[in-house]
C-alpha cells in the first residue's frame, strides 16, 4: 500500500537526474518520514527516491532492473531490517548472491540497535546499519546525513 493506503507504491519522489535511492520501508509513516527528510535536505530534487513495502517487492525491482540491458542500479538501498515475510537480512543475503548487486551499497536501518543484529548485518554484507532516531529532527539529520554520503561522497563500484 502507499502512504495513504492505496495499493503500492511504485515510484515516491521524482529527481532530476536519472539517480535513484531504493527505500525498503513497511510502515507507511516511516515512508513519509523519510521522504520528508529527504525533500527537506535536497535530496528528491537530484534523485527518484523508490519505494518499496516488502522485501519481496525489493528483489523484484532489484533484480527485474539488474536483468535489463544498461539498465541503472540505485545509488545506494536504505534497507529496513524487520520486514514482513522476508526480513532485510534476507534480502540482503540474496542480493549478495547475485553478481549484479553483490556490490550494491545496502544500508540497514532498524528501531533496533541490538548487538547481535548489528553483528549479522554486517556479515551479511551490509556496507552500514543505523538505527532509527524517535524524533522527527534527529530522524531527518540521519537521513540527510546518510543520503548525502552514499550521494556524494562515497565512491561506488
Amino acid at each position: 500500500m502507499d502512504p495513504a493506503g492505496h495499493g503500492s507504491v511504485k515510484r515516491a519522489v521524482s529527481g532530476v537526474s536519472g539517480k535513484a535511492i531504493l527505500l525498503v520501508e513497511d510502515d507507511p509513516d516511516q515512508v513519509l518520514l523519510a521522504l520528508r527528510a529527504f525533500k527537506k535536505s535536497g535530496i528528491t530534487e537530484e534523485v527518484e527516491v523508490v519505494v518499496r513495502l516488502s522485501g519481496e517487492e525489493a528483489l523484484d525491482y532489484l533484480l527485474e532492473t539488474g536483468s535489463k540491458e544498461g539498465s541503472a542500479m540505485p545509488e545506494f538501498v536504505l534497507l529496513d531490517v524487520q520486514l514482513p515475510k522476508m526480513s532485510g537480512m534476507e534480502v540482503l543475503k540474496r542480493l549478495r548472491c547475485e553478481e549484479r548487486t553483490e556490490l550494491l551499497p545496502v544500508v540497514l536501518y532498524s528501531s533496533s540497535g541490538e548487538h547481535g543484529n548489528v553483528v549479522e548485518g554486517y556479515r551479511s554484507g551490509a556496507n552500514s546499519y543505523v538505527t532509527k532516531p524517535k524524533d522527527f529532527e534527529s530522524f531527518s539529520r540521519a537521513m540527510r546525513a546518510l543520503g548525502w554520503y552514499w550521494l556524494e561522497w562515497n565512491q561506488a563500484p
